[in-house]
Parts: structure tokens; sequence; C-alpha cells
């Protein structure tokens, strides 16, 4: 039977031993209580938002679609590390397996790739909106949309299908216990006796690229509709509108980008900051997502204060 290309060579272990948050680990209630009250908030406010999506028939634009995906690969996202974590505090079940653990860091990296494209592409939405109103159905109809989607999840599988394979691909010399607390690429990959520089720079370099890339296109699409709005009532009335999708887009890549780079460059920063960092980037916007958008977004707060009244008339 062939051995795992990432298991230790002298070992038959085929599974890694997540750490949790290095020198934190004398604190395990903290913390399950932290990310299990936020697994919760984001479980509830992610679903009250999705159920509100798809039973209002009045929220069918297609920034709800935008934001119905948004939800889901936040649910995906968090889900896929979340759960663990919770595990390794309550029941000290602190071991992941091989396959198990490169599913966790695809889906984890991949999600984060999709959720910039649908910032990207809530941006357009609403550059279409307010810059050209007339166009906004004819150019956001249903086959641009399943275009745009279909970009977005091809984007991410291009970036982590050979990341993945590089990473699978590098001999492991150490013991197999990964000082973190899910499978993040930067701490899987110190494990390898081999120069893993490659899977690192490809890494730091693909995610710079695509969140530079959608960054730019965000900034230069609410340039041209400031531009647009400058003087015009009416115009300025629908850019306000906006508020909630800056709000959520700061949330995503200010954590993010500080994470990205404290994980590379950061030799100065403890182990359990980086750590913590990466978590509460995971965590911290699909917490406050749907909170911003339903108490931003004047159609989602009344689509939501309609379900919940409608349903204390029917109890």
């Amino acid at each position: 039977m062939a051995s795992d290309p990432f298991s230790h060579p002298n070992s038959r272990s085929s599974s890694f031993i997540l750490v949790g948050v290095p020198s934190l680990e004398a604190f395990p209630t903290c913390l399950d209580i932290l990310f299990c009250s936020g697994y919760n908030i984001v479980l509830v406010g992610n679903g009250v938002v999705l159920l509100v999506i798809g039973l209002d028939n009045s929220l069918r634009e297609p920034i709800h679609c935008f934001l119905g995906r948004l939800v889901v690969i936040s649910v995906v996202m968090v889900t896929s590390i979340v759960p663990k974590m919770l595990s390794m505090f309550w029941l000290n079940s602190t071991e992941i397996g091989y396959m198990a653990c490169f599913v966790q860091t695809f889906l984890v990296h991949s999600t984060t790739s999709e959720e910039s494209g649908v910032l990207l592409a809530m941006a357009v939405d609403h550059y279409v909106a307010i810059c050209h109103p007339l166009w906004y159905q004819a150019i956001l109809n249903r086959q641009t949309l399943a275009q745009i989607g279909l970009a977005i999840v091809v984007r991410a599988l291009l970036f982590m299908v050979p990341l993945t394979g590089m990473v699978t691909k590098l001999p492991c010399c150490h013991f197999p216990v990964v000082p973190h607390s899910y499978c993040e690429h930067m701490a899987v990959v110190k494990l390898a006796c081999a120069d893993p520089r490659p899977s690192r720079l490809y890494s730091v370099a693909g995610s710079s690229l695509i969140v530079g890339k959608d960054m730019a296109f965000i900034a230069v699409s609410y340039g041209m509709m400031l531009k647009t709005v400058l003087g015009k009532k009416l115009c300025w009335k629908a850019f306000s509108t906006c508020r909630c999708h800056i709000c959520v887009m700061l949330l995503y890549y200010i954590p993010g980008i500080v994470s990205i780079y404290a994980q590379q460059f950061g030799s100065g920063i403890s182990v359990h900051a980086q750590v913590l960092l990466a978590d509460l980037y995971l965590a911290l916007p699909t917490m406050l997502n749907p909170i911003v958008y339903s108490m931003r977004t004047k159609q989602i707060h009344q689509a939501v204060v309609k379900m919940l009244f409608s349903r204390k008339v029917h109890a």
C-alpha cells in the first residue's frame, strides 16, 4: 500500500495533530465560548438572511443573488473549521486525518477567494445600477449572473488545485503537529523537510493577485460611481445604499491582508497572535455580515421584520 506523501517517513501515522492556539491551551473555556457563540451567530444570522431571500419574492434582484451566494460561502467557510475547533476544546480531539486536513485547507482558501469574487460582483452590480440604470436588467440578466458565478468558482479552483498539489507532494520529516487551530496552508508546509518556499510564494503571490486585483476593480467602480453621483441628489441617495457593502469589504479585506502577510512575514509577531488573527479573519466578517446587511439594507431589514411579524401573528 502506498504511503501518504506528507506522512513521516518513519511513521505509520496518516494524520496530523492540531495544537489549537499555541500558548493559550490553558484557556480552552474562554476560546470555546468565543468560537461557539460566534458560530451560532453565523448560522442563525446567515440562515435568517438566506431564508428571507428564498421566501420573499420581492428579493429577486441580482444583488440579492450575490448576497445569497455570499451567505452560503460564509457558512461553508466557518463550518470547515469551527466544529473541529470546538471538538478540540470540548473533547480534546486534536487529531485530524490526512485527507480531512487537506480538504479543510482547500475549503478555507477556495472560499476566501470566492468571497472576494462575490464582493467584486456586488460592486459591479452597484456600479451598473448607479451609472447605467436604464441598462441594468439587460446587462445583469440570468445568463450574465450564471457566467459571473461560474467565473468565481473557476478562479478559486485554478488557484487552489495547483497549491493543493504542491503541498501534498512535500515530504514531511517532522512530527505531524500543526501549530494552528486548523490546517492553515502556511502552518502545514512548515512540517516539510523539502524546500516549502515555492508553495509559500505561490500562495502569497496568488492571494495578493486575487485580493489586489479585486480591490483595484472595486476602487475603480466606486470612483466612477462617486463621479456620477456628485451633484445629483437622487443618485447620491442611491449611492448611500452602498455603505453596507463598503463596511463588509473593510471587514473582509483589512483583516485578510494583515493575516496573509503576518503568516508569511510576521516573524516579530507571536505565534498565538498570528493564529488568533487568522481565526478571527475567517469568523468575524461572516458573523457580522448578516448583521450589517439586515440593519443597513432597507429591503432585507423590512423583509426580516415582515417574516418575524407574520410568524407572531400566526402563532
